[in-house]
């Protein structure tokens, strides 16, 4: 229980200290866009940083080579656990927001410091509202910030299992000309919700799939393009298994 109090209690902390933040950051957004997308980001990295050394979790990372470092990218991971955002998170060198659900907007300073690094709010519910936001993820793509999904649409409770992707959450790379990296994280749920409210020392083992292009997909292949990130990640998933 001491490593679940250390990290609520941080989170709290950085959320209210960080007013004063939030004020400069949306001063710097008016005259500096891009030193506030900057910024945001080391802010952000450092606050997922320090949860994940308070939970004491150790990563195995694989693949990262595979991320194209000159253009954003639509990142695309299975999710068991609300660490994989963290995990996630903290090892991105560009600009990067999150798909999230409409929810989180509801809880303040959190929400405004996920729109600071670009997360969208969507409403799976409304399908006027989801294209909306499919839309503005398609323009952050095409302005150079890179997009987070998890297209199985929630979090998966049941360990070794997939849940289906939806197919929608790949338009944001057909119709930007982004490619896709598909991500496979092993053992996330070890960490907190396989045992709840204990967070636990863990492994957890991150491979980055080779970069996916629809654009050179035939038509078929594009059809069936969730399917084939879902496939690639349950093999990298299989693989690795044994590194855990």
């Amino acid at each position: 229980m001491i490593r679940f109090i250390c990290v609520v209690l941080f989170v709290i902390l950085f959320l209210i200290c960080s007013i004063p933040l939030l004020i400069l950051e949306w001063i710097l957004g008016h005259f500096y866009p891009e030193w506030k997308n900057k910024s945001s980001l080391a802010i952000i990295r450092w606050a997922f940083g320090v949860c994940l050394w308070f939970s004491g979790v150790q990563v195995t990372v694989l693949g990262e080579e595979n991320i194209p470092a000159d253009q954003s990218v639509l990142f695309v991971a299975n999710h068991r656990s609300y660490f994989d955002i963290l995990l996630t998170y903290v090892r991105m060198k560009r600009p990067c927001g999150f798909v999230a659900k409409k929810e989180m907007a509801r809880y303040p300073l959190l929400s405004n410091w996920m729109r600071n690094i670009h997360c969208l709010f969507l409403d799976r519910k409304d399908i006027k509202q989801g294209l909306q936001t499919i839309l503005a993820g398609i323009d952050k793509l095409k302005s150079g910030i890179s997009i987070f999904i998890f297209p199985e649409g929630t979090r998966n409770k049941s360990a070794d299992t997939f849940l289906p992707f939806h197919a929608g959450s790949f338009k944001l790379a057909e119709k930007s000309g982004s490619p896709i990296i598909p991500i496979a994280i092993n053992n996330a749920g070890d960490i907190f919700e396989d045992h709840l409210p204990k967070i636990k020392k863990t492994h957890v083992v991150m491979e980055y799939g080779k970069p996916i292009y629809p654009k050179d997909l035939d038509r078929e292949a594009k059809k069936n393009l969730a399917n084939l990130c879902l496939g690639q990640i349950q093999s990298m998933y299989e693989k690795n298994k044994a590194l855990v």
